[in-house]
């Protein structure tokens, strides 16, 4: 099912998007999305490649957008696409646009990419759902949230953003000539000006929220040019003190209904339902990719799972896994949108998935490792440099068809596992590069396992550190990775090297361990090793 190039505009808004040029006027039908940045331009255009229906344009200049709609003219024109998203329509785009008769839509230059794409494609999933259920006005407005903030709009007198736990805004409804700035920058995908945002900390505005799940009236602010508020939390229960997200309610030009507050409070119970749903039932596309990654299990129709994701079984592939660095206190749901977006302007026929604290890429049709190493190296450091979220990434490739994706989503789970404790360990790396940390880290593993295998001598080491504020245990530790030299270890602990002699004879007696034996000294390492990793 489709949605019109109309309500698809409407349910954007203005403040996000305007059409600009539409050959076929706003009932066109749009149905799918895909991204389009420089690289894809080398892709053959032939008349036999699947093409979606609505393309963002992501950082092409005007050249770049009439070779694509120059190529695009050529197509019969039922495989052409519908409409085109541009942060740049000039003259000469809409002259492309034009020859070409593709509706061409405006996008805000403020607005980010990882934010529209996003945007569009629930858009186009609520309305498609939406179509699917009409046996009532409830039963749409508790399956879709941009009804929901409608129908809260309609019935509070003010306008409605509707945000997710991470202040992600998810739907909202249609905004007016009274919307402030803060409401236009949160639609966008930019946060709020920070001088606000300490107002509302210093009002106490989200201990509030996390606290219960009372409505909150924000008063405006003119030196800000913020206006009046109501803002509620969404969560299952009011027990339960994990916020799924938050609606708010902005007022106009008049105020708001007398029973806003009551309206928004039992929105946020339909709000709780429908991102829970989310939540708890992936998508058929999500829940597809999982299978196909062995996420779900074993035994799957490998031929089947592709049909539904568009994938061809033809040829190799790469699959990418991405994780939090450790001790970095981010998690990788704060970078998930932005990991889809960016490989999906690498490759339009990607797919990727969030599962626990890792993310998951798979790229069709890649055989050698350099173009998609370069792409991840530069993903790790753009999602560090603008949003600080600091991870790693694991890759494996060439991955030798589909068959063979779910035991490349292990191989690169191995790679995370065995290099997160490791801070030398590069950001982005491979099996092959990695399999000494990686082989370490599983051989501590397996003896972590078996606790007849921990050696009690070393117990009796960190038990004296603990009675006498010793430093036995880092003294040994640096001794054995400065290979015995004394000199060097003792610089690196910032001791006298007579100094940590002592230490180092005092721990030969108290274990009964031979330094310059190498049987002795592997074990004390391995077991060292083990304790390091045991300890908070």
């Amino acid at each position: 099912m489709a949605t019109s190039l109309r309500d698809l505009l409407v349910a954007l808004d203005t403040a996000v998007a305007e059409l600009v040029y539409a050959p076929d006027g706003d009932g066109v039908e749009v149905a799918t999305v895909a991204l389009l940045d420089r690289s894809d331009l080398a892709v053959d255009l032939g008349s036999a490649t699947p093409m979606a229906h609505l393309y963002l344009h992501v950082g092409l200049d005007d050249a770049d957008a009439e070779r694509w709609f120059d190529a695009v003219t050529e197509r019969p024109e039922p495989r052409r696409p519908h409409a085109v998203m541009s942060k740049t329509v000039t003259a000469r785009v809409r002259r492309a646009a034009a020859a070409a008769e593709i509706a061409l839509i405006c996008v805000d230059p403020r607005a980010r990419w990882d934010h529209v794409f996003p945007l569009v494609q629930r858009v186009l999933t609520s309305s498609q759902r939406a179509q699917q259920r009409r046996e009532s006005e409830l039963l749409a407005t508790d399956t879709d949230l941009f009804g929901l903030a409608q129908l809260v709009a309609q019935n509070s007198g003010g306008m409605v953003s509707i945000e997710d736990d991470q202040s992600r805004v998810l739907a909202y409804s249609a905004s007016n000539a009274a919307a402030d700035e803060l409401r236009a920058m949160s639609i966008l995908g930019r946060e709020g000006p920070p001088e606000y945002l300490r107002v509302l900390r210093s009002w106490g505005v989200y201990d509030r929220l996390a606290r219960s799940d009372e409505v909150v009236d924000i008063p405006a602010h003119p030196e800000l040019r913020t206006r009046r508020r109501l803002v509620v939390s969404i969560r299952h229960t009011p027990d339960i003190p994990r916020m799924l997200g938050t609606m708010w309610v902005q007022q106009g030009d008049r105020p708001l209904l007398p029973d806003a507050p009551d309206v928004l409070r039992g929105a946020a119970a339909i709000a709780a339902r429908i991102i829970s749903r989310t939540l708890d039932a992936p998508s058929v596309e999500a829940m597809s990719i999982q299978r196909l990654l062995g996420i779900r299990g074993e035994g799957v129709d490998v031929p089947s799972v592709a049909g539904v994701l568009g994938l061809s079984t033809e040829g190799t592939a790469a699959v990418i896994g991405f994780a939090a660095r450790s001790g970095a206190g981010h998690r990788v749901a704060a970078a998930a949108g932005m990991i889809r977006l960016s490989a999906s302007a690498f490759r339009r026929d990607s797919v990727a998935t969030v599962v626990d604290e890792r993310a998951y890429v798979l790229l069709p049709g890649f055989r050698s490792a350099d173009g998609v190493t370069k792409w991840t190296r530069q993903l790790v450091d753009r999602l560090e440099s603008s949003r600080s979220v600091a991870l790693r990434a694991a890759v494996a490739i060439p991955v030798a068809g589909l068959e063979q994706v779910a035991a490349a989503r292990v191989e690169v789970d191995r790679v995370l596992d065995g290099v997160a404790a490791d801070p030398a360990a590069p950001r982005v790396t491979t099996l092959a590069e990695s399999r000494t940390s990686v082989l370490l880290r599983e051989i501590l593993d397996l003896v972590a396992s078996r606790p007849e295998l921990a050696d009690p001598r070393v117990d009796a080491l960190l038990d004296y550190d603990h009675e006498h504020g010793a430093e036995l245990f880092e003294s040994v530790s640096a001794y054995l990775a400065a290979h015995g030299d004394v000199r060097a270890a003792a610089g690196d602990l910032g001791i006298h090297p007579n100094t940590l002699r002592y230490r180092i004879r005092r721990i030969e007696h108290l274990l009964a361990f031979d330094l310059t034996d190498p049987s002795d000294r592997l074990l004390l390492e391995l077991q060292l090793r083990l304790r390091r990793i045991r300890r908070p």
